[in-house]
């Protein structure tokens, strides 16, 4: 996030101090920040370190690593300071430029710094993208369709929680139009938190899923928590809501401003054409042929969405074509893998809907070839983690896939579903996604599925299924 910003410093010592509610502890150098980090691996010269309190770290451990670094700034959490004075004082007698700064909260300061930060744009047309699910995929389309006609600034990945937000911010240049971020969370407030950074006049939102239900526990709960990121529209914002999401009126009715609701037919000036299977759909606006090459309705459903914000920007029908031609998938989500076999690699995220739409996919696709499933544990289910899981072997039982592979201690549910379904399927379990696991699945595909078979791997992040994919790659 560091980075030149016409020679001056992002924010100056006074406004950062009333931002934050902090006090200047130690250090009498001149304040000046180029950037702000929470990963002291990733200080660069100028930066303001912000060092996070974690269940198993405490990241003001890491301070003098940031100092040797170049951080010019840090904060220091008030209770930090007053159980280890002595820690803090040698630190700033060797380092006597750096400016120490207490604060109540860490995380929270820097939150409030950052959205001190946006306020010096207010000209930026700001953007929050939310959702259980597709929301980096439909932030990526937008991104790539606005970049036709304005200097749009966005978080890299998904950078998108209660810190990956406010640091994402700090990006923001004067040069920019538009201030596009994802906005994620897994706890409640925690939208509440973000929204107050950014205050988005603009808000996408994907669908109200299950993701962190286990956290969350109902998805009611869920869609209370991602309406805060309607909180600062103050009449004059606009809510892009996708009209076949069942919590779509309930969204709505949190809206203080304007709402448009998108998906198939509701725009007349854009029509579907062709699904192209794992290479798309085809779509007109305003009667100009376009495709986003990402596979599955729900990746039309994401790119209808960033058409009609795009739309309502005045991005035109051609600028929004060579958008989505620009528009490639992102690591892990339904990427298309030609090779010996086709594969289908969803590894970045799973939760109980991006699992049902990625085995629906490859269901639906009308080919002679043969169909394997490997399926990776969705976590961060909690409680509701033995159905889901269940749910997934009920949808294998009923894909017509060829074989299915599944992976993980939670997996063992959909793998006993599955055979109680249906007693004669070709299934194996693996209790942990090892690397002799993934091995031994690579290996046993070669052995019983042909050329040109088509693949799905899909698993939460955590189960690391990317692996299979340069093995099944390889000749035998």
């Amino acid at each position: 996030m560091s980075g030149e910003n016409g020679g001056k410093s992002l924010l100056s010592l006074d406004e950062v101090l009333e931002a934050t509610g902090g006090v200047h502890v130690l250090g009498s150098g001149e304040f000046f920040i180029t950037g702000v980090q929470t990963d002291s691996r990733n200080v660069t010269e100028g930066t303001l370190f912000v060092p996070l309190l974690g269940e198993k770290q405490d990241g003001h451990d890491y301070i003098p690593q940031a100092l040797e670094k170049g951080a010019s700034s840090v904060f220091i959490a008030m209770s930090s300071y007053e159980k280890r004075p002595d820690y803090f004082t040698g630190i700033s007698q060797s380092n006597p430029d750096v400016i120490f700064i207490a604060v109540e909260n860490t995380m929270h300061a820097l939150q409030k710094a950052a959205a001190r930060y946006v306020e010096h744009f207010p000209d930026l047309i700001r953007i929050g993208v939310t959702g259980s699910s597709g929301k980096t995929t439909a932030k990526e389309i937008l991104a790539s369709i606005l970049s036709q006609k304005y200097n749009v600034v966005t978080n890299p990945g998904n950078l998108n929680s209660e810190t990956g937000l406010p640091l994402s911010v700090f990006a923001i240049r004067e040069g920019h139009k538009v201030g596009l971020f994802e906005m994620g969370m897994n706890r409640r407030n925690e939208m509440a938190e973000i929204a107050s950074v950014l205050k988005p006049r603009f808000a996408l939102v994907t669908n109200i899923g299950t993701a962190h239900i286990g956290i969350l526990g109902s998805r009611q709960a869920i869609a209370e928590e991602k309406a805060h990121v309607f909180d600062y529209f103050n009449s004059f914002g606009t809510a892009f809501i996708p009209r076949d999401d069942d919590f779509a009126d309930f969204l709505a009715d949190s809206v203080d401003g304007n709402v448009v609701f998108y998906g198939d037919g509701l725009d007349q000036n854009v029509k579907f054409v062709k699904d192209e299977g794992l290479d798309g759909t085809e779509f007109s606006v305003d009667g100009i042929s376009c495709r986003i090459k990402l596979p599955g309705s729900y990746n039309y459903k994401n790119a209808l969405g960033a058409v009609a914000v795009a739309r309502l920007l005045g991005v035109s029908s051609m600028e929004i074509k060579a958008g989505l031609e620009k528009m490639e998938g992102a690591f892990g989500r339904s990427e298309v893998l030609h090779g010996k076999y086709t594969v289908v690699q969803d590894c970045y995220n799973a939760n109980p809907d991006s699992m049902e739409k990625a085995i629906e996919l490859v269901s639906s696709l009308e080919t002679k070839d043969r169909k394997v499933f490997v399926l990776g544990d969705m976590l961060e289910l909690g409680d509701a983690s033995c159905e889901a899981h269940t749910k997934t072997g009920e949808l294998c039982s009923h894909s017509g896939a060829d074989a299915f592979y599944f992976v993980g201690a939670e997996m063992k549910a959909a793998y006993d579903k599955l055979l109680s379904d249906n007693p004669s399927a070709f299934a194996k379990y693996y209790p942990e996604s090892s690397d002799e696991s993934i091995r031994q699945i690579a290996q046993d595909i070669q052995k019983t599925m042909p050329d040109s078979t088509c693949v799905l791997i899909k698993g939460s992040r955590g189960m690391r299924l990317e692996r299979l994919t340069p093995l099944l790659q390889e000749e035998s």
